[in-house]
């Protein structure tokens, strides 16, 4: 990759896999990357060999992710093993010893996600040796974090976040144009945005990812314009 590479449009990312039809669903408006949850306490949380099969499906050029919460470093390694997933997401605990550690038993790349509530936690954020950072609210509420740190970062640091990152949290159809267009991420990361709810005959309804959902967010990260290296993360003021 060269200094004056361009991205042809903002990645987008589809999180919380676990059922075909919800492959079915990316495999027909396919994203740059699928999540799998496997974070216990989780109501996406699917296991190794559920997320096999699953990643099975998966329409080629779509990667992989799994999602770990303060995970034992070997159980990590063993799903990085078994081929199922390509990338690693962090969204626990994780300090610098542990990426270290991470790093000895696998080469794929890692996601660090950071719950950000201050300026302190976007300064610690663009420290972290992770191959990229992922900008989260931590609640796992579908709510936004206070974007405006964004752009107070763009203010106190000079050059916003510095680096590629996911911009995640809350991220809907509603609001996904204006989330592109206003920080200019490398990717968003979306779950509950892409969620209705599926009626059930004598139970209650439960979450599920919608296709047209998933459709219209791969519309718009597809639609969005092209960065240079030098335009990448560069705040566009409301």
């Amino acid at each position: 990759m060269t200094d004056d590479y361009v991205q042809t449009s903002t990645k987008i990312k589809i999180c919380g896999m676990s059922r075909e039809e919800d492959m079915e669903a990316i495999n027909t408006y396919p994203p740059d990357f699928c999540g799998f949850v496997f974070a216990p306490g989780s109501r996406r949380r699917v296991s190794l060999s559920q997320a096999g099969k699953l990643s099975a499906m998966r329409k080629k050029g779509i990667t992989a992710v799994g999602v770990f919460v303060d995970a034992p470093v070997d159980l990590i390694g063993q799903a990085a093993d078994s081929k199922v997933i390509d990338m690693i997401q962090l969204h626990g605990h994780e300090d610098e010893s542990y990426l270290t550690r991470l790093r000895k038993i696998t080469t794929c790349k890692i996601i660090q996600a950071v719950t950000i509530r201050t300026l302190n936690d976007i300064i610690r954020a663009r420290s972290s040796s992770a191959d990229y950072i992922l900008l989260d609210n931590g609640s796992g509420s579908g709510q936004t974090f206070q974007w405006d740190l964004l752009e107070k970062a763009e203010k106190t640091l000079g050059n916003g976040i510095g680096r590629k990152y996911f911009l995640a949290g809350g991220l809907s159809p509603e609001n996904l144009t204006e989330a592109i267009s206003r920080f200019h991420p490398y990717a968003v990361d979306i779950s509950s945005g892409v969620e209705s709810y599926l009626e059930r005959q004598g139970a209650e309804p439960v979450r599920v990812k919608d296709p047209l959902k998933i459709r219209r967010c791969v519309e718009i990260a597809r639609s969005s314009p092209g960065q240079s290296r030098n335009s990448i993360n560069k705040i566009t003021p409301l």
